[in-house]
């Protein structure tokens, strides 16, 4: 009965609690249905609030607008006004000006008038006047004839031979003095320019010569050389190319061979062998190519520093590797490759002074004699071997011509010229070439005596360095013909009979003279 009554009231008590609950839940509800609907109203409004301001600021924004448009518009009227106000002033004034045209037109015409009136006036009396002149003219013409007994056309002749006299004298004159005065010019200037370019220039003098010998630690190192039955001699001889001097010479070996890059290599292997001491065909064949390697490996370097130094680019890298060959050839002591940067230097600094071409010059410098290094496997002479040599690697004519011409006394143009100098001071300077006074004095004596023997040889001169031999020949005895006969002869003398290096010219020449006394 009790756990009856206490369901009751306890349902009772949740029925109750969900009513309340229930009527909670629609009073928040329609509590939460006004807010939002008031909210709404509040954003209704202030869109109202903000349409209406947006609406002023347009209203605002298009009043300024039209005022300032306004504005614009009254100003740009002002400056049309004041153009017009320019153009009718302009008018005016143009008005003026026409009408004092005009005047000025109608004194022109009244002048023009008055020229033509006194032009009349003045053709009538030049024509009075020119013939009464005339007429004067002819009168004194019949008189001077008549005196000098000559026409008046052997008269105007006579006057222009002899004015034509006075100017061929004049002319020659002129000429032999502007001759004389650019001689005395060019030879002061040549001399400046040639002490300029060797003041600058400042080289070493005396080069040191070639090795031609190797030391050895004592005498029993000769038999070890040259070994069983001449079996290491003749290995050494075989790959180097050099004869192989052993003699009673103490404590020293001698290398000859014409050809001085053989001649290094075979003393690099040489030393090589003798500082390791075994000395047998095969160690011979591995010492000297290892010479080689170091021989060429010497010679690209020599090349490269010569050509920095000569301040020349651009060229072959075989060139430069031929250039530097010259680092073991010389020439009366002469260091060539040494001699070759020096003429580079000098033609460069010689071409600069006069305006020629400064880099052919010293590029023709620098490669004039590389000839040389080739003269032992080309025959003719360096100077050919050199220019048909450059012009192998794409060495333009304009270098390749100087080096042909630098020792021919006909030269095409100013770079052959320059570095033809170049050389002669260079090879001429004190102690660039060691050879003495009385061997340069026998070799010209001697070069002359062999030209001088010929019949019809009235005298012969050695000139540059004995490069050159010139003969004058008596014009009664020998004739055109005979002179080229007589050049082969004197040629294959001086080839048979003497010993030079390089080539020689032989130039003969024959002159015949006409001369008149007047007494």
């Amino acid at each position: 009965m009790d756990l009856a009554l206490t369901a009751v009231i306890t349902a009772l008590l949740v029925g109750v609690l969900a009513g309340i609950l229930i009527y909670l839940r629609s009073a928040l509800t329609s509590r939460r249905q006004e807010a939002a609907r008031v909210a709404a109203e509040q954003q209704i409004r202030r869109a109202d609030a903000r349409s209406k301001e947006i609406l002023l600021e347009a209203k605002e924004e298009g009043i300024r607008t039209r005022t300032a448009a306004e504005a614009e518009i009254r100003a740009e009227r002002q400056e049309i006004q004041r153009h017009e106000r320019r153009i009718e002033q302009r008018e005016e004034t143009l008005e003026k000006r026409s009408s004092g045209l005009d005047e000025q037109n109608k004194g022109l015409e009244r002048l023009q008038a008055q020229l033509e009136t006194e032009r009349t006036d003045f053709e009538e009396v030049r024509k009075t006047e020119t013939a009464r002149i005339e007429e004067i003219s002819r009168r004194e013409t019949e008189r001077l004839e008549e005196i000098s007994g000559l026409s008046a056309s052997d008269a105007r002749q006579m006057l222009m031979n002899r004015a034509e006299e006075a100017i061929e004298f004049d002319l020659a004159r002129r000429y032999r003095d502007a001759e004389v005065e650019a001689r005395e010019r060019s030879e002061g200037l040549a001399r400046n320019i040639l002490a300029g370019a060797i003041q600058r220039l400042a080289s070493d003098v005396v080069s040191d010569s070639s090795v031609s010998s190797v030391p050895l630690p004592n005498d029993d190192m000769k038999g070890r050389l040259i070994g069983r039955e001449g079996r290491n001699i003749r290995a050494i001889e075989a790959a180097t190319g050099v004869d192989l001097i052993i003699d009673e010479t103490p404590e020293a070996v001698t290398i000859s061979c014409f050809d001085p890059i053989r001649r290094e290599v075979a003393r690099i292997a040489l030393g090589a062998l003798i500082q390791d001491g075994r000395i047998h065909p095969a160690r011979v064949e591995e010492q000297v190519t290892k010479a080689r390697l170091e021989v060429d490996d010497v010679v690209q370097k020599a090349g490269e520093e010569a050509l920095f130094e000569a301040n020349v680019k651009g060229l072959h890298p075989e060139l430069v590797k031929i250039a530097g060959r010259l680092k073991f050839r010389y020439s009366y002591g002469e260091n060539v490759l040494r001699h070759s940067v020096e003429v580079a230097l000098l033609a460069g600094m010689m071409a600069a002074e006069i305006g020629a071409h400064v880099e052919r010059a010293r590029v023709a410098g620098f490669l004039h004699d590389i000839g040389k290094a080739l003269t032992h496997e080309v025959e003719g002479p360096h100077a050919e071997i050199g220019a048909d040599l450059v012009l192998k690697y794409n060495v333009p004519d304009q270098i390749a011509d100087p080096i042909r011409q630098h020792h021919d006394s006909e030269m095409t143009t100013p770079e052959a010229f320059i570095v033809a100098a170049a050389d002669a001071i260079s090879a001429a300077r004190p102690g660039a070439r060691r050879d003495t006074l009385e061997r340069y004095i026998q070799r010209m004596q001697e070069l002359e005596d062999a030209a001088r023997g010929f019949e019809g040889v009235e005298r012969c001169f050695a000139i540059q360095a004995g490069r050159e031999v010139r003969v004058m020949v008596q014009p009664d005895t020998v004739d055109d013909a005979a002179c080229a006969v007589l050049a082969r002869d004197i040629t294959k003398r001086i080839e048979s009979t003497l010993s030079y290096p390089g080539q020689i010219k032989v130039v003969v020449i024959r002159e015949s003279r006409s001369v008149e006394v007047a007494r």
